[in-house]
């Protein structure tokens, strides 16, 4: 097999990282690398995905298992694993659906569909109240996009520089992420992108808090342009970076000044993640649409939704979605039972008092490790932004080490923008797991990162 041809590894590549084939040597046995070197060699090769880290056999909980039996603790979980893995309630709801109605053709409906939309209505604030599946979340962000197009007769989006709204042409059109974006050629007309609401990298001279310049900006683009479809973004970003109350309040009244929708994207960290059922409530803001998706699945089925307010049920006569999926019932039956399992089980409250717990951790560790810039942190997702001791600059190789030396005592996570460790647990965790995972973290910072 020749070696891999094309434009060199972008920034964030960890699958081409000199550190990441020494941990692979270091932690993985024979049969191992032998089932990953089949893997690179039948799968395309693609950044952040193939070729791959290690391999399962199992998960259950917040623990995967790999091939040599080794229980790792998932800090990332592809941020589908809002109640954990296998969960049982979950798997029951699936087995049944498979020896009831296992698929829905197009054309037809069905109950648990049909059920699973009430209640995502019914959870949803304000006049949020129809909804379309789709069999994931870039699926459900370009049902979005085009219902926007319908809805206003305009094609024109302002969106966030660094962010992600998936990995298809008019996702990555609309993101921000030069990962995804560099290589893919002419992007979709229209996609213009704003600053997001971060102090760190503020062109608006922001200090440690946000002084909303940034979404005044917006308000300057949505006037200038004077004919844009949407704003779209991510409530909280998944760095995570979190906006101020103000900011949407702001962005929305000026939506509605210029007669533009608000698509706001809460597919990883919808269903509870944040402490809430929807991001949004934090903040007081309805938005025109909401785009849910990874969790909804119950880390099992691939499952994502629009929320629109129904004003906007203007499309009758096109196809927004048309997914082969769209009304799967056995995914649909596993986001009941999602649901059911976060308001049964009290989630969203133990989320509330684990996240709080896990940030006085974090800002504990801050005060000791030098090479923490800061903490961040909104229920159970968590950031840690690291720098180089000598100073304030970007710890990208340091990130990477923090992160193997993590992976080599049963602890996963990932890195975001390169220098930022990213934790989002199962919001089922125990305070023991929980306690475990950042005690891990914190010999890391001391030992491999010496800081």
């Amino acid at each position: 097999m020749t070696d891999r041809q094309g434009p060199p590894p972008t920034e964030g590549d960890v699958n081409l990282s000199p550190q990441r084939a020494r941990w692979q040597e270091q932690n993985l046995d024979a049969e191992t690398r032998d089932l990953l070197a089949e893997d690179a060699r039948y799968f395309l090769h693609q950044s952040l995905s193939t070729p791959c880290l290690n391999a399962l056999r199992g998960c259950e909980g917040p623990y995967l298992e790999d091939l040599q039996g080794n229980r790792i603790l998932d800090f990332h979980g592809n941020s589908v694993h809002q109640v954990g893995f296998g969960h049982p309630r979950v798997i029951a709801a699936i087995e049944a659906q498979l020896h009831g109605l296992p698929f829905c053709t197009r054309r037809y409906t069905n109950r648990v569909a049909v059920e699973l939309a009430r209640r995502l209505t019914q959870l949803a604030p304000g006049d949020l109240n129809k909804v379309l599946f789709a069999p994931g979340g870039t699926s459900a962000m370009g049902m979005a996009l085009k219902l926007a197009r319908a809805a206003t007769g305009r094609f024109k989006t302002i969106s966030m520089w660094d962010a992600f709204h998936g990995a298809s042409l008019d996702a990555i059109s609309i993101g921000g992420e030069a990962t995804f974006r560099q290589g893919a050629g002419p992007l979709l007309p229209g996609t213009e992108h704003a600053p997001p609401p971060d102090p760190l990298h503020c062109p608006f001279a922001c200090a440690s808090q946000c002084n909303l310049r940034c979404a005044h900006y917006v308000e300057y683009m949505l006037e200038k342009e004077g004919d844009v479809a949407a704003v779209v973004a991510e409530t909280v970003r998944s760095t995570p970076c979190i906006p101020p109350p103000a900011y949407w309040q702001t962005i929305r009244a000026a939506c509605d000044r210029h007669g533009a929708l608000l698509i706001l994207d809460e597919i990883p960290h919808c269903l509870g993640r944040t402490g809430k059922m929807f991001t949004c409530e934090h903040y007081d803001v309805v938005p025109d649409m909401l785009v849910i998706g990874k969790g909804l699945g119950g880390g099992i089925m691939p499952l994502a939704a629009l929320i629109a307010r129904e004003p906007l049920d203007v499309a009758g006569g096109q196809a927004l979605g048309h997914y082969t999926h769209e009304k799967n019932p056995v995914a649909c039956a596993a986001g009941l039972a999602t649901i059911a399992v976060l308001e049964d089980e009290a989630v969203l409250a133990h989320t509330r008092e684990l996240g709080k717990h896990a940030l006085r951790r974090l800002q504990a560790m801050a005060e000791r490790h030098t090479c923490i810039r800061e903490v961040r942190g909104i229920g159970l997702m968590l950031g840690v932004v690291l720098r180089h001791a000598q100073g304030s600059e970007r710890a990208d190789a340091l990130a990477d080490s923090v992160m193997y030396g993590c992976l080599s005592e049963g602890l996963s996570f990932k890195t975001t923008m390169g220098h930022i460790l990213t934790l989002t647990p199962p919001l089922t965790i125990t305070l023991e797991q929980l306690d475990h995972a950042l005690d891990v973290l914190d010999g890391v910072l001391g030992t491999v990162a010496g800081c």
